[in-house]
């Protein structure tokens, strides 16, 4: 299979992998917005959405109304209804770049999905080989590059509005862009200044990172969430800034600002950006994991390769790639809920407070934090 795979045009392939995201991505979208509603409905006490139903499939006797309560349907209703709803087109907006806008949200969101290990597999030779689109060695690089572009259509989508509201979500999103991208690199530095030993070749690999905590020995095992804990609530914390979730949703803010940079989007164009902005949170999360929680492996000095090993599929590379699959996918989900488990428990921060927290705790705190472990790696290096 993976000769045959080798083996194809590069065009051929280029196609192949790009459809494989959008068949990946699309329905994970939709079903997040779905579970966005039920997580909201079951903190709040209340039943969320539990009416759709097929009229096909009604007649089911248990499993249709299980699907039913569990508004399972209502992902197939949002879908369709954003396929064939009216598309509005405001006559006062500069209609170019209003319908490119949604277009470029997706072209990064999907990019950096491309560079995100999402499992492995031990091939003949016992070495691990991750899965992954375009195993490229500067790979956390590229998502930061590509993943930062993603504010562009927010601000093209705010401006072609020719409407005060968007526009000023537009420039809330660009302003917390830079204010929280600075603390969100500088918190990562530790983790390679760890994992890049002197005298090896530099590396900003995230299959490295995960790697590097799947290692034997107390320190090789450790997580980096435990042997770097302010890094990791950095990231977290700037991780919801970075994709404009609650309470940094500056860009959107209904209670002053109507929707923000989407107001006069709806129908299909509406729904694209929202597909981006749950394709940012799992590229999100996926990175986290992957820096900060083990990857693929299943819990700190317990890899995957002792567990394969302990019940016997090592050798079968399809089987070790679909348990690593299942885990990285479970974290995920996890990650995901927190996402919104936090969106419906903690209120939305002024915007100043959005100004104060990336500037004057954030980006200072990250900086100490950045040359205390420089140092503490440097008085470690001749140990390790």
């Amino acid at each position: 299979m993976t000769e045959f795979v080798a083996n194809l045009h590069p065009v051929l392939l280029g196609l192949l992998k790009g459809l494989a995201v959008i068949i990946v991505i699309f329905p994970i979208a939709g079903a997040c917005s779905m579970a966005e509603r039920k997580v909201s409905a079951w903190i709040q006490g209340r039943h969320g959405p539990n009416r759709a139903i097929p009229f096909w499939f009604a007649w089911v006797p248990v499993l249709g109304p299980f699907l039913q309560r569990l508004g399972a349907f209502h992902l197939l209703a949002d879908g369709l209804k954003f396929l064939v709803k009216e598309e509005p087109l405001p006559g006062h907006v500069n209609k170019f770049y209003y319908t490119l806008a949604p277009v470029i949200a997706l072209i990064p969101a999907f990019t950096t999905v491309t560079v995100v290990p999402f499992g492995a597999y031990l091939d003949d030779a016992g070495q691990l080989v991750p899965l992954m689109l375009a195993n490229v060695d500067v790979g956390l690089l590229a998502v930061f590059a590509v993943a930062s572009l993603g504010v562009y259509s927010i601000i093209l989508a705010g401006w072609a509005s020719n409407s005060k509201y968007p526009f000023l979500g537009g420039v809330r999103a660009s302003a917390q862009l830079i204010s929280y991208e600075l603390a969100l690199t500088i918190s990562v530095l530790p983790v390679f200044l760890w994992i890049n030993a002197p005298d090896t070749a530099g590396t900003l690999s995230l299959v490295q990172v995960v790697a590097c905590q799947a290692q034997p020995g107390f320190w090789g095992g450790l997580w980096f969430i435990f042997l770097m804990p302010v890094s990791a609530l950095i990231f977290f914390v700037a991780l919801f800034a970075e994709t404009n979730r609650l309470p940094f949703d500056m860009a959107e803010s209904e209670a002053d600002l109507v929707g923000g940079f989407h107001t006069e989007y709806g129908a299909f164009k509406w729904s694209l950006f929202f597909v981006a902005e749950y394709s940012h949170m799992i590229v999100g999360s996926g990175v986290f994991i992957l820096l900060f929680l083990g990857g693929w492996n299943p819990l700190p000095w317990l890899p995957l390769t002792a567990v394969a090993a302990t019940l016997g599929f090592a050798g079968h590379p399809l089987v070790f790639g679909i348990v690593s699959i299942v885990i990285f996918l479970v974290k995920i989900l996890l990650f995901i809920f927190v996402f919104m488990w936090v969106r419906w428990t903690v209120p939305r921060f002024r915007y100043d407070q959005v100004m104060r927290i990336g500037w004057r705790l954030l980006l200072p705190l990250s900086l100490l934090n950045l040359v205390g472990y420089a140092l503490v790696i440097a008085l470690l290096q001749p140990v390790r």
